[in-house]
């Protein structure tokens, strides 16, 4: 795969971190991200609004901004580690799947397993990777695949790059893939290039997002990550299916979602994508 062959998707969380400072709906997400030059959007179970339960609709929106659904994500409050929330959390699995499947080549991206209950940290793996497990079997039997994003959010289970090992051994590749997040990596990880390149089969898609030397939030290109490497690696993976997804979380970004991720957009142009 080549740079040209890349896709530029943007994900809606730059607007959902906003809380009640974003008071506009998914029509608006739409509006922006097309006007920022992107050709996909990711969208999360908090900011589809009105479109939850009409997949027909929200294709017709996407087609009327010249967008292409490239995930849906969702999580859960259970934090995927809660036995007890194991089948309310493959029920939403299932509804997202379901909508996901009007959209081909659509993938459902399955949020980060997080602590949210007292006991072990290591007890809540299994569990983590039983919901993981179950919901790429759903998604194998309705045409759609499942990835898992780690994250470095508060109380995450999949931080650092012991935890990816963990978890991982304990995942069906075959059955969940991957969306590799170059920020959160950063946060956790020492060596993000080389977890990239340990787990590059499991790949699907990538979430492009950059930190400084601290690991604070930081526009694109104004931070530690190496862009072109996280190109070169996932464009070499054998499930890679060409998009990057830019996800936004500075304070920049806080300030102008919109103009925020147009920037980005203009920033990758200089890799050629």
């Amino acid at each position: 795969m080549t740079v040209k062959d890349l896709k530029l998707g943007c994900q809606t969380f730059t607007w959902e971190m906003l809380g009640d400072r974003f008071a506009g709906g998914p029509d608006d997400l739409l509006k922006a991200i097309a006007d920022g030059g992107y050709a996909g959007i990711e969208i999360t179970d908090t900011m589809i609004g009105r479109y939850a339960d009409r997949p027909a609709e929200f294709a017709a929106a996407l087609n009327s901004t010249g967008l292409t659904l490239v995930s849906f994500a969702f999580g859960s409050k259970s934090g995927f580690t809660l036995k007890e929330s194991i089948g309310a959390d493959l029920e939403a699995a299932q509804r997202w799947i379901d909508f996901a499947a009007a959209f081909p080549g659509a993938l459902v991206s399955m949020g980060s397993a997080t602590v949210v209950s007292d006991g072990p940290r290591d007890d809540k793996f299994p569990v983590a990777a039983e919901v993981y497990n179950r919901a790429g079997e759903l998604g194998r039997k309705a045409g759609v695949d499942v990835a898992v994003h780690p994250s470095s959010h508060h109380n995450t289970l999949l931080f650092d790059r012991a935890d990816y090992d963990r978890i991982f051994g304990l995942i069906d590749p075959s059955q969940v893939g991957w969306v590799p997040d170059t920020g959160h990596i950063l946060r956790g990880h020492k060596d993000m290039a080389d977890t990239l390149t340990t787990y590059r089969d499991r790949i699907r898609y990538v979430h492009l997002k950059d930190v400084d030397a601290s690991g604070n939030w930081a526009m694109l290109g104004k931070g530690v990550c190496d862009t072109q490497t996280v190109i070169d690696i996932a464009s070499t993976a054998p499930r890679f299916n060409g998009w990057l997804v830019l996800e936004e979380e500075s304070e920049t970004a806080a300030a102008d979602p919109a103009a925020a991720v147009k920037t980005n957009r203009q920033t990758m142009r200089g890799y050629g994508a």
